[in-house]
């Protein structure tokens, strides 16, 4: 007997011959865009209309010489400063529309340097959470503490911290708040070598498994390169390039 052909019962077409079609993940969402924002204080410009979008998991480095508005920039995306024009969109609603307290719990940024309260890992902890009226359980604080790699942490007291510790503790409380977006101002730049390559770990770790939206700001372009996937450069507060982490940083 001959080789039936695909599709086919004995050599006639088979109706109930089944046909996978394959498509193509759709690309997620932007949740995040900025629309011309821009901030001016006493005639000096330090961030003109810059204009862009994030999607929804998305790790976005802003990278540019010292003094380029960096730091400015994410500053106006949390409304920590406010922007002199233009707006952000937050999930489509202008965050103008939100109070700054929610804006920041949705929106929350880890800085240069930790800026802990005195008293126990727990109680900073349970900081954020409180102004909403939540109590996390010692479970969730556990969780939290577990996931930047400081199990059994809780009880311990802040000044007893080094620097490394310090910074994973200020991830965890911002984590604490349950944000949509993580906004990084040089997260590991006051840190040592190998507590900063541990803290870099650990946040990709989470944005990963998360899949959290990231804009990460930094001076050290080999981090952006391994911690991006996009990036933009600013030069004397405007957006000179915005593409892939690889072809931005070797233009």
């Amino acid at each position: 007997m001959g080789e039936r052909a695909p599709g086919t019962v004995a050599g006639k077409p088979n109706t109930r011959a089944t046909h996978i079609l394959v498509t193509a993940s759709p690309t997620p969402e932007p949740i995040f865009r900025a629309e011309h924002l821009g901030r001016v204080v006493k005639e000096k410009i330090l961030v003109e209309d810059a204009s862009f979008e994030v999607r929804t998991g998305e790790v976005l480095a802003i990278v540019g010489p010292s003094g380029s508005g960096k730091t400015s920039l994410l500053r106006l995306l949390n409304r920590l400063d406010e922007p002199t024009s233009g707006t952000v969109y937050l999930d489509g609603v202008d965050y103008r529309q939100i109070t700054p307290r929610e804006l920041r719990r949705k929106v929350a940024m880890v800085t240069q340097r930790p800026y802990l309260f005195p008293g126990t890992i727990e109680e900073n902890l349970q900081f954020g959470p409180a102004q909403q009226g939540q109590l996390l359980s010692s479970e969730m604080i556990e969780d939290l503490l577990v996931r930047v790699g400081l199990k059994g942490y809780a009880s311990r007291n802040v000044p007893n911290l080094s620097g490394g510790e310090a910074q994973r503790v200020s991830v965890a409380r911002t984590l604490a708040n349950s944000p949509l977006i993580l906004l990084l101002d040089e997260p590991t730049s006051a840190l040592d070598e190998a507590s900063k390559l541990g803290v870099e770990t650990l946040i990709q770790k989470i944005v990963r498994d998360q899949r959290l939206t990231c804009v990460l700001v930094t001076h050290d372009t080999v981090q952006a390169a391994r911690m991006a996937e996009r990036a933009l450069v600013l030069d004397k507060g405007r957006i000179v390039r915005d593409g892939p982490i690889n072809e931005v940083l070797h233009a």
